[in-house]
């Protein structure tokens, strides 16, 4: 797990890459990698690579990024790890091709596999990963970014050169760059939490798409191609009995965890006391003759929007014998890591699970732990989600045969009675602009309350746009690839395609790397992801049972009391934070910010604060990224 950077320029007469150059953008990112820098730059400086190490898998010197080949005509930067290295090693080297000057390491398998089947090797490759190639015989720069999207690759391009990197910050080391917002990514930040892909919140700034890669070649010309996708590999379970999908479930999910537990570096597991990471904990702890280590974070008091979980964890611990650490967190500790959340988020990630995230990170790290598995990716596939119960209980009901012009009246009837600010108003008028009710798992504001909330301005430019507009292209290709087109599938599918890698998944990666950790997703491998997705969707929702398939398969191997207990999740009582001793500063903070920029309705926030509506959080986020990266102020807590 590392910090990736990279520069190639099409014009070297106009600008060349430098040393200096990449190591800028390399000195952004070491947190990313402590363990070491290497830095390459070509003869002609035309190209030039970065890479922060983080040592994980094979630890020697000879395992030093920039990597090529012998012949050096090929060379490779990478982030992440490749699970089956060790099974393509053996594999090329029955080709007796080519020499190897490691012992097993997953980046020089990239290299020699580049060379051997070109850009088709990332079909091989069973892992997460962000990674440069520059091809020299064909003069190709190639970034690639994995399946999932589990690890996130950010780009720039102007007339001279693009430059890309693992972070945001490292991109902005290139003065040419206007700190500058882009506005459409902001409209829909007030839909998601976080922003689409290709969009950052930054004018100019971009980031790859899960499951695609870019060819860029000399003269500036990129051609873009999404090479996987989940609905191009599912296959009818239909004739499987419950038991038979049960035993494909725990198998492939017990070969999922066993490949991330490859490592030369102590590996740990998060462990909330839900059904996901006890989980995690009993299949790793299968075969471990060495100490197992879990952690959990909780709060220095029971709120009441948000309830401790720590005596659920501390009974699968001790089930399966591990070495437990906890942590307890209150009000200070989130006041006094929010100008860090800022500075390593990037751009704004709206999750108040932010937070202990890193903290528990963090204590892992501070316990001798360089890798943690998490359970990211369980509710998506297996239906985990109560909203996702409610919603889905509202879809079902527009498929009643209503008349379109009945639910329109209907909707007129709430805007008469002054409901516009609801949910069930929003789903309405989704049905009736013959949209899907389900946008997503994570959302912040509805059509009107986003509307109420920006500036005249921005309410202006934004008259016709809506944030299905962002969603269109996931909904055509689903319509077009799914080979059932049931409601909760579009409902996996959506989260898979934006929520989990935008939001989700960049809030391990930011949160955990800022403390030099690597996070590893088993329930995210991509041969499970196809597994669950070609699950039925009635065996998913069985009986209204969430999680019905996956808890009917693990029964025996974690515990009744985990399995049947109400879900909670990992939260955050941001509530009762908000306005605690934050809750002065926060209003100081945004109502100064609407005094002096064109975002939001000052008339609306002083609104929210007078009714303590705990959406100020998203609010929050987006002021001190704003101030901290388009304004350059320090965050004030």
């Amino acid at each position: 797990m590392c910090g990736i950077s990279g520069a190639f320029s099409f014009n070297p007469d106009l600008f060349k890459v430098s040393q200096s150059y990449i190591k800028q953008m390399n000195d952004t990112m070491v947190h990313r990698g402590p363990d070491g820098e290497g830095i390459w730059v070509s003869g002609k400086e035309q190209i030039g690579f970065g890479h922060r190490r983080l040592s994980i898998i094979d630890l020697s010197t000879n395992a030093t990024q920039p990597m090529s080949n012998s012949n050096q005509d090929v060379w490779v930067t990478f982030n992440g790890e490749i699970y089956n290295h060790a099974e393509i090693r053996e594999e090329l080297m029955k080709t007796n091709k080519y020499k190897w000057i490691t012992d097993h390491s997953d980046t020089e398998v990239i290299v020699h596999a580049y060379t051997e089947w070109g850009i088709d090797c990332i079909h091989k490759f069973r892992g997460m990963f962000a990674i440069g190639i520059w091809d020299v015989k064909a003069s190709k720069l190639w970034l690639v970014r994995d399946r999932i999207g589990i690890k996130p690759l950010y780009y720039h391009k102007n007339k001279n050169r693009i430059i890309f990197a693992s972070e945001i910050k490292a991109l902005l080391e290139d003065s040419s760059i206007e700190r500058k917002v882009n506005e459409d990514a902001f409209f829909h930040y007030l839909s998601f939490l976080t922003t689409p892909a290709p969009m950052t919140l930054f004018q100019d700034i971009f980031k790859l798409s899960p499951g695609t890669y870019l060819c860029i070649d000399e003269k500036g010309s990129v051609q873009e191609t999404k090479y996987w996708d989940v609905l191009d590999h599912t296959h009818s379970m239909k004739d499987l009995s419950e038991e038979q999908i049960g035993k494909a479930i725990v198998d492939e999910l017990r070969e999922s965890v066993r490949l991330r537990k490859v490592s030369d570096v102590p590996v740990g597991v998060f462990l909330s006391g839900g059904i996901d990471s006890s989980l995690n904990t009993a299949l790793f702890s299968e075969g471990e003759k060495t100490e197992v280590k879990t952690f959990s974070i909780g709060y220095d008091k029971n709120y009441g929007s948000y309830q401790n979980e720590l005596h659920y964890a501390a009974s699968v611990a001790k089930q399966f014998k591990t070495t437990h650490f906890e942590k307890l967190l209150n009000v200070d500790d989130l006041m006094n890591f929010l100008p860090k959340m800022i500075e390593l988020q990037d751009e704004p990630i709206a999750d108040p699970v932010c937070v202990p995230v890193y903290y528990v990170s963090k204590l892992a790290r501070d316990n001798g732990v360089v890798v943690c598995q998490v359970g990211e990716g369980s509710d998506e596939l297996f239906w985990g989600y109560p909203t996702w119960k409610l919603k889905l209980q509202l879809q079902r009901l527009n498929d009643l045969p209503v008349p379109l012009f009945l639910k329109k009246m209907l909707l007129k009837t709430l805007e008469f009675f002054g409901k516009v600010n609801s949910w069930p108003y929003e789903a309405l008028r989704r049905v009736c602009n013959k949209q899907p009710v389900f946008w997503g798992g994570a959302e912040s504001f509805t059509d009107v309350q986003k509307r109420s909330l920006m500036s005249a301005r921005l309410k202006s430019k934004f008259s016709s746009l809506d944030s299905f507009s962002a969603l269109k292209p996931i909904w055509d290709k689903f319509q077009e690839k799914a080979k059932e087109k049931s409601h909760l599938n579009w409902m996996s599918y959506v989260d898979l395609n934006f929520r989990l890698p935008e939001l989700l998944l960049m809030r391990v990666d930011k949160m955990s790397m800022g403390v030099s950790l690597e996070g590893r997703v088993p329930f995210l491998d991509y041969k499970f992801v196809e597994l669950a997705m070609s699950i039925p969707s009635k065996i998913k929702t069985k009986n209204g049972t969430l999680k019905y398939i996956l808890k009917k398969a693990i029964r025996g191997i974690i515990s009744d009391e985990i399995i049947d207990r109400k879900k909670q999740g990992f939260g955050v009582p941001v509530y009762e934070w908000l306005f605690d001793k934050l809750g002065q500063q926060i209003e100081v903070d945004i109502l100064e910010f609407c005094s002096r920029t064109d975002y939001f309705d000052k008339d609306t926030i002083s609104f929210m604060f007078k009714n303590k509506s705990s959406q100020l959080w998203y609010i929050y986020n987006f002021v001190l990224w704003h101030n901290h990266y388009i304004g350059r102020q320090k965050v004030k807590v």
